[in-house]
This record gives structure tokens, sequence and C-alpha cells, in this order.
């Protein structure tokens, strides 16, 4: 095809980002460095002792918090197809998240060889810095339903930070569509909305041993044992969790001030998306 009869193509309909259009990424060696920004990415850790251990520790540190985004944007994308009334969708998303959980709780083992003296040698250039403090986890436990306002405290200082977790605690969580759906379907529930903790209710519980026992609402038990894949890999994560911060520094108080092994060991007993726990034991 000769240059005067390429077309442009139609944005409306076309998958590439306009914003990523109007960025050339000229750096990089090759069109795979540009793509993968790579030429920023491999400057980001940066040391700051000598520990070996501690590259081990930055780099663990970061792949998570890119994989807390990937998973917040495949809820975000389940809950957008729940809306519209689209359960594949909504699976397809819950599915692919579940994907990035596993590869989650897996990367706690780069941190498995992490001694106490080890971490000790390099914790005091933490300052008060801590995993606590991570603003994409934190969205991803409003997601979930754990929403608490006093924790934007800590983003007084980054306001574009602090005005997008309010925006996500005053925003229905994962679960809070899913009980819509089933408002939707004719069930008695109503989706716990809102900034406060998502708190059990015995209707939804009701709703989900209906779901799970009649066979009409097969299509619904696929999607409840979706959410528990889900639950269950976010419980996995906060054992690991608490494994690891005892195994590299024991019953010492957080860094960022938290009560360390407490506080994850409470966090690792939450359920999440309780009812469908507790009906379990009905069926």
């Amino acid at each position: 095809m000769s240059r005067s009869t390429v077309q442009t193509p139609n944005l409306a309909f076309d998958p590439v980002r306009e914003d990523a259009i109007a960025d050339p990424l000229t750096s990089g060696a090759t069109p795979y460095e540009r793509y993968a920004r790579l030429d920023v990415l491999h400057t980001l850790q940066q040391p700051r002792s000598t520990v070996d251990a501690e590259l081990s520790f930055i780099v663990t540190t970061q792949v998570m918090e890119l994989l807390f985004d990937l998973l917040r944007h495949e809820w975000e994308l389940a809950q957008r197809a729940l809306r519209a009334d689209d359960l594949p969708g909504a699976l397809a998303a819950l599915r692919r998240g579940a994907n990035a959980q596993d590869v989650l709780n897996s990367s706690w083992d780069l941190l498995a060889t992490l001694t106490p003296v080890e971490f000790s040698a390099f914790r005091p250039l933490l300052g008060e810095a801590s995993g606590f403090q991570s603003s994409a986890y934190l969205r991803l436990e409003f997601l979930l339903g754990n929403k608490s306002d006093r924790l934007l405290a800590m983003y007084q200082g980054a306001p574009e930070t602090h005005r997008e977790l309010s925006d996500a605690l005053a925003r229905p969580g994962l679960y809070d569509d899913v009980v819509a759906l089933l408002a939707r379907r004719g069930f008695a529930v109503a989706p716990n909305v809102g900034p406060e903790r998502y708190t059990a209710s015995p209707q939804l519980e009701a709703a989900w041993r209906t779901v799970y026992t009649d066979p009409a609402h097969a299509e619904l038990v696929v999607l409840a044992e979706a959410l528990l894949d889900t639950a269950e890999r976010v419980t996995r994560w906060r054992q690991r969790h608490y494994a690891s911060v005892k195994r590299s520094m024991g019953a010492k108080p957080g860094s960022g001030g938290s009560s360390g092994l407490s506080w994850l060991k409470a966090a690792a007993d939450q359920d999440v998306f309780p009812e469908l726990w507790t009906v379990r034991g009905e069926l």
C-alpha cells in the first residue's frame, strides 16, 4: 500500500489509546525497551545499604505494587461487568485476577530467604516506611469492603492520593456490586454501600443458600465460586504476609508504627465475603 492510501484509524474503535499515540517513547535501544519503558524500570532499584538481600526486598516490593495495580484493574472490570449484568465478563476478570493473586502470593517466596540479621542490617534505612502505607493495596482493601476512613490520615500530605482514596472509600466495593446483581435477580438483599466497613448480613446468607440449592441459579453458583477463589487467595496473601514478617523480624513493632504481628494476625483471621463462607455449613 502506498503512503498516500494509508487511512487514518477510526479512534472510536481503535484500541490504541490517544495518549499513547501522543507519547513517542523515543528513549530505549529497541522497540521492546521503548514499549515496556525499560529505560525507566531498571533505574528504580536503588539499595541504600551494602546488604546483598536489600535488592531482593526492593524488587519484590515493586513487583507487588505493580500486581496490586493489575488486580485493581481486574476487580474494577468485574464491577463494571456486574453492573451491566455481564456475568461472563465478570467471571473472566475475576479469573484473571485470581491468576494475578497467585503470582502475588508466590512473590513472598522471594523474601523467604531474608534472615532477621540481613533485614535488621538495612531496616533502619526504611525510616517510617512500611508496606502498610501502600495506597495501591489500601484501594484493594476498600474494594473488598474492608473500609476505614481513619487510614486516610497518613495521606494528608499527598492531596491527589488522598482524594483518590476518599473516592474509593465512598464507592461501592466489588461485593456490593455482586449484592446489587442479586437484588436485580429478585433476592431481598441490599448492598452495604458507603464508607463503612462491610458487615455480614443474614439476608445475604439466606440468598446464597437459595443460590446453591435452587438449580435455576446455576450461573450464580459459578459466580459465587469465583468470588470464593478470590477470597481464599486474599486470605493466603494475608497469611503469607504474617508468616513472612514473623520470620524476618519476629514480634518487633512495624516500621510504620503498626502493631506488627498482632495486626497482621487479626487481618489474616478476617474472612472476605463472609456469607459465602458461613453458608457452607448449612448446605
